[in-house]
């Protein structure tokens, strides 16, 4: 199934061609709405001809930094967001060839490994490394041994994430399980 997370088509078919987008579109999901941050990727790509790993951990990171604050920016957060881009391009380079797929396929690993590979990059906490998780299985079909309960939650079915937006509707539905979920966590205080 192709991807539906901005509802752009050319920002969509990014994340859905190249795997290391989708995980800059992870790192992004912060402080912004989620299609904003998921087209991300898309407006690097075009104001650097392509969307390459490399060129991106190599670049300076100045010139990278105001790339991502050109109009309109990257994200709310351009410069400190470009130096969490580059350092995660950096570490896909070393530790994986810069090939992010190596996350979820060097030594079939189980799903509790695949979450300690994604805790373990730049900017990938609990919740976004579970989150990611939850992704690469229901939408991209990354089912090592036990990922559902190594996403925690993320891995069910309600709509609580990313991982379940399939259009806008989708896209809806999550929205309102967060306000639901924020709305509870209030009345509990």
């Amino acid at each position: 199934m192709a991807l539906w997370m901005t509802g752009d088509p050319e920002a969509d078919a990014l994340l859905d061609a190249d795997p290391f987008a989708l995980l800059v579109g992870m790192l992004l999901d912060q402080q912004v709405p989620m299609e904003t941050a998921f087209a991300g990727p898309a407006k690097i790509a075009a104001r650097m001809g392509g969307f390459d790993v490399h060129r991106i951990a190599d670049a300076d990171p100045e010139e990278f930094a105001a790339l991502c604050a050109t109009p309109p920016a990257v994200h709310r957060f351009p410069g400190s967001m470009a130096g969490r881009i580059q350092a995660l391009a950096r570490a896909v380079v070393d530790d994986y060839d810069g090939d992010v797929t190596r996350i979820w396929r060097d030594g079939d690993p189980d799903g509790a490994e695949v979450l300690r590979r994604l805790r373990a990059l730049p900017g990938f906490g609990e919740a976004k490394a579970k989150i990611f998780l939850a992704l690469l299985g229901k939408r991209r079909g990354v089912q090592p041994p036990g990922w559902r309960e190594a996403a925690g939650d993320y891995g069910d079915d309600v709509p609580r994430s990313i991982a379940d937006v399939t259009d806008a509707d989708s896209l809806a539905r999550v929205r309102a399980t967060k306000k639901a979920a924020k709305a509870a966590a209030r009345a509990g205080r």
